[in-house]
């Protein structure tokens, strides 16, 4: 039964009068995992969110002494790192780390900070990756080797303190999980498996070790770190920001799960209208709108459009890539799935929309961000790991519509979110008379986790 939203509900109550997640699932013919049922929703108060947070050096400055240095995060994926000597270069705030594979066996990773032990030298260049036998400073030709001893300190007899013990590369803490590789600053963080929640459970559904890179784009947001990744936190933008989608894509039914201070959830139906698309509109003008079916395609009667461009992807998906995708529900198929683990990374385990998101500061500066945004393909049974292609560099002005994989079709959306996202900064600074956010208690419950999990370390 749909919850209308009227003054005699308690905060956090009240839903669209649209159908619910739950209830557009029901209708489909192939039901999900239980994983996709669930719901963890609680009103968590209705205060405004300072726009300080997003503007302030000091309150960044928190940030960076703070939380960066004591979360878990993910660097790359294990395909950037496949032989010995490779390393990958992992850049947030002030902070640099290189990882390294120093053995043939499939964790045997490690990483550093990226900085010489004699001057303080990178070792390797902010944001590169590359291979190399051992890790040498290329100021004065200090080395180690891969595992962190030292290798080499030309004019050794210059140096009677430095000793070998005290002189190997300070570690830092590194696990894997569904193939990406993560580190943590903090030597006594709790382990990675307790910091990912309900993840594992959720994505042995969706094994994404079984995945690689087809697309990688880089780009420069001009905003905060922060409002960067709330901006994908919610489909309450969708009727505005995205109105082209509003006659199939559904952002008013999107259902918001909060699973614990790091990871949260929504689920929103494509191939479904919004509620606030009021005009008549057949299961056939619904397929003809959505555009994810084949051109000119005719329903068969009886069935539904979402059944119906669910079935059509799963083979020509499944087809082009090897995979047998009979098994999976539409919702897997259709729908916009995105968990978020806490400060930056997003997951879609979907079929169609199978991406990754990561939103970091762009060095010390408050106001822009970096994006990467990341396509992870299936691999067929038996497929090896292709190597990963290179990033598209995306400046702060540039399109989304010039990279060739984007297109026509997601490249228009992802610069909409962009331009919101320019206009969002400066609005934070010109707002005097108001001086913070006024978040909706449902549809915006995601930023409010977000934003007292930040705390949960800045406070401590």
């Amino acid at each position: 039964m749909n919850i209308q939203n009227t003054d005699k509900m308690k905060p956090g109550e009240a839903r669209s009068a649209g159908p619910t997640m739950a209830e557009i699932i029901a209708r489909d013919p192939n039901q999900p995992p239980k994983e996709l049922l669930a719901q963890a929703y609680e009103f968590m108060g209705d205060d405004d969110i300072p726009y300080d947070r997003y503007t302030s050096k000091e309150f960044f400055d928190l940030e960076v002494e703070k939380m960066w240095p004591k979360v878990w995060q993910w660097v790359c994926r294990l395909e950037h790192i496949p032989e010995v000597g490779d390393n990958y270069v992992y850049d947030v705030g002030p902070y640099s780390i290189l990882v390294v594979r120093h053995g043939d066996g499939p964790e045997d990773i490690k990483a550093y900070h990226n900085s010489c032990l004699h001057r303080g030298t990178q070792l390797k260049p902010s944001y590169s990756s590359g291979n190399s036998p051992k890790l040498r400073c290329p100021f004065h030709g200090w080395e180690w080797n891969l595992d962190g001893s030292v290798s080499e300190i030309p004019c050794r007899w210059d140096f009677p303190k430095v000793t070998d013990e005290e002189f190997a590369l300070p570690e830092v803490r590194v696990e894997i999980w569904g193939g990406f590789v993560f580190i943590n600053m903090d030597p006594d963080a709790a382990p990675l498996e307790d910091y990912l929640e309900v993840l594992p459970a959720h994505f042995a559904n969706w094994p994404l070790e079984d995945r690689y890179i087809t697309l990688h784009v880089q780009k420069i947001l001009p905003c905060n770190w922060k409002a960067a990744q709330e901006a994908f936190t919610e489909a309450y933008h969708v009727k505005e920001t995205h109105a082209h989608l509003v006659p199939y894509c559904s952002g008013e039914n999107a259902q918001y799960d909060v699973f614990g201070d790091n990871v949260t959830r929504f689920h929103h139906p494509f191939v479904h209208p919004d509620p606030s698309w009021t005009a008549p509109q057949t299961e056939q003008e619904l397929l003809d709108a959505c555009g994810m079916g084949p051109e000119g395609a005719e329903l068969p009667e009886g069935m539904s459009a979402r059944a119906y461009v669910a079935q059509h992807l799963r083979e020509a998906i499944g087809g082009a890539v090897g995979v047998d995708l009979s098994h999976v529900s539409e919702t897997e198929m259709l729908d916009s799935i995105e968990y978020h683990l806490f400060p930056n990374m997003f997951l879609f385990p979907g079929i169609s929309l199978p991406m990754i998101y990561r939103f970091r500061p762009n060095g010390m500066d408050t106001d822009t961000a970096i994006f990467d945004l990341i396509f992870l393909g299936l691999k067929a049974p038996g497929q090896e790991t292709p190597e990963p292609p290179e990033p598209y560099w995306l400046g702060v002005d540039d399109s989304y519509t010039t990279v060739p994989e984007l297109g026509d079709m997601l490249g228009p959306v992802y610069d909409q979110d962009t331009s919101n996202l320019d206009m969002q900064q400066k609005g934070f600074k010109a707002s005097v008379a108001k001086p913070g956010q006024t978040l909706g208690n449902y549809q915006e419950i995601r930023l409010r986790r977000i934003d007292a999990t930040l705390h949960k370390y800045l406070d401590a």
